[in-house]
């Protein structure tokens, strides 16, 4: 079995080899792939890996010894996967394994917003400390977390861990699921809609797919009735905030903070309104890339390839449900 991978350097820059890949089929390896290039590279593979290297429905057409599609990401609208069901062919993901990695950045912004750690250690490496007049100051007014409400839009398994963590924080803890009404071990919780979430929480954390329903979620409408000097905080998708929108409740002070890894456009562009917004964290996308999140989903990708040579593919996204024709 011929294996392609079109933009492989993020998860193996060097320090996560390819070997249990490599041990199923003969690999090819590409750090990138030009959008030009893509039907080209994958042309008589019958294993395509892709991270964010798009497989359309007419790349996938073009692809006649193509019979799986493996995704090295959680999200997959990358893939056409009802072009991909169509022609039978399994469209596999690795669900959960960012999932510790994802919710320890969310609250990196978090305490970085509250606490404003790296600007107060600058400050005392040009001075002020020693020559500031008390034995101690600080900058910025310094928020606690306990007591405080988060709001968790998405509550799968990330969602889940990220309320986990809010709550050993002392936090109350609100989410919004369209589906999921199973209640976690630990008060105070409550499942509330979208926008008693958005209005009742002192921080918002974004955890949902990127759909035609939830892109632009977060806009004009949707700040305006958020809390005065709320945080936002998105490792989810970049479209589901209208950043123009974003941008100017920072600059208003009605949004208190935002911490941002995604973005509309990646990378990002020069003129994207959030680089010059107030009281803005963003960071390229990594929250997702410690080694121990790139070992395992390297691991769960030979799995995934593993299961189906074996006949019975796992972590299938677009397998027909029960009683479809």
């Amino acid at each position: 079995m011929r294996i392609v991978v079109l933009d492989g350097y993020t998860l193996n820059p060097g320090d996560n080899p390819w070997d249990a890949v490599a041990a199923l089929g003969e690999l090819t390896v590409h750090d990138r792939t030009p959008r030009e290039a893509i039907r080209e590279r994958a042309a008589g593979a019958h294993m395509v890996l892709t991270n964010k290297t798009p497989l359309n429905a007419d790349t996938i057409a073009a692809l006649p010894d193509l019979a799986y599609i493996g995704v090295l990401a959680t999200g997959y609208d990358v893939v056409d996967i009802r072009a991909a069901a169509a022609r039978s062919i399994p469209v596999c993901n690795v669900p959960g394994y960012g999932t510790e990695a994802v919710a320890q950045h969310v609250f990196a912004f978090l305490l970085e917003l509250c606490r404003r750690i790296a600007r107060h250690d600058a400050s005392v490496k040009v001075g002020n400390w020693s020559a500031n007049k008390d034995w101690c100051f600080w900058e910025t007014t310094q928020i606690e977390l306990t007591g405080k409400t988060t709001g968790i839009v998405g509550f799968g398994n990330m969602g889940k861990r990220v309320g986990q963590i809010a709550n050993a924080f002392g936090m109350k803890v609100l989410a919004y699921s369209p589906n999921t009404r199973t209640m976690p071990g630990y008060e105070p919780f409550a499942y509330v809609s979208l926008d008693e979430l958005f209005a009742r929480s002192d921080v918002v954390t974004l955890h949902c797919p990127l759909t035609d329903a939830t892109r632009g979620m977060v806009n004009r409408v949707r700040l305006a009735s958020m809390k005065q000097g709320a945080i936002l905080i998105n490792t989810a998708r970049g479209p589901l905030l209208d950043e123009a929108a974003v941008a100017a409740a920072l600059n208003d002070n009605h949004l208190g903070g935002l911490g941002v890894d995604v973005v509309a456009v990646e990378p990002i562009r020069p003129d994207n309104p959030l680089l010059t917004a107030k009281n803005c964290l963003i960071t390229p996308h990594l929250a997702w890339a410690t080694l121990t999140a790139r070992q395992t989903l390297m691991r769960v990708t030979a799995g995934n390839i593993r299961a189906f040579l074996a006949g019975a593919p796992t972590n299938v996204v677009n397998a027909p449900k029960p009683g479809a024709p």
